[in-house]
């Protein structure tokens, strides 16, 4: 099999922590591998980084290396594991985000901001997980193409959200309108929160701020007759 056809295979590959590790053997496996995790994901956190052993894990999470090896036939597959489930966390963070802006929004300009507020807080209360996602995707195959289809199930979700108040859109092309806003709520948000490429925010800008100047630009869009 060519590099290039298991590059692809993997990155259409569902991340899951089941996907990454081995069965467990008996039942109180499941509580040790919940403490792997969580140990390794503290870790990462804490260092903002992978560097980290599995010695560490070991010791953090008060489990055995051997049953980390286990489970793990690495420590790449136990950091992609934590992934996934951040991923997991944040898709469904995203969904009662949504479920919630949809509820208190009747028109569209009082879903733009409402959208903005939430939808930033979603981001940057995963920043940290979310920052080294991206990071590992940048060379693992494995990674980046889970985190391109969770990219673009946050921007369905917003762009659906925003068409279902297209009636109140200027110009004619509703759904370039709504993905453009998309784009830029996203990557205004992505830059000021050091998830970019470089790793550093844009500016020192005031976070509330931002978030209602960016609501106002993107309703202002939606809105103009062009």
């Amino acid at each position: 099999m060519s590099t290039a056809l298991k590059k692809k295979q993997a990155a259409d590959a569902t991340l899951a922590v089941e996907s990454v590790s081995r069965r467990p053997q008996q039942g109180r496996s499941k509580a040790s591998l919940e403490r792997m995790l969580q140990a390794a994901r503290e870790l990462m956190l804490e260092r903002r980084s992978e560097e980290f052993t599995l010695q560490d894990v070991s010791k953090h999470g008060n489990v055995s290396i051997g049953s980390i090896y286990l489970r793990f036939e690495s420590k790449d597959n136990l950091v992609r594991a934590v992934i996934a489930n951040a991923l997991d966390e944040i898709a469904a963070d995203e969904d009662r985000m949504i479920a919630e802006v949809e509820t208190k929004s009747s028109s569209l300009a009082q879903f733009v901001p409402h959208y903005v507020e939430a939808y930033a807080e979603v981001l940057r209360r995963n920043s940290s997980l979310l920052r080294l996602a991206m990071e590992r995707a940048s060379f693992d195959p494995l990674v980046s193409g889970p985190g391109k289809q969770s990219a673009l199930r946050s921007a369905r979700q917003g762009t659906t959200a925003m068409l279902k108040h297209a009636a109140e859109f200027g110009g004619t092309d509703n759904e370039l309108k709504a993905n453009a806003a998309y784009q830029i709520i996203f990557a205004m948000l992505a830059r000021q929160l050091s998830l970019g490429s470089t790793g550093e925010s844009a500016a020192d800008y005031d976070w509330a701020q931002l978030k209602r100047e960016l609501g106002r630009m993107c309703l202002a869009y939606l809105t103009a007759d062009i």
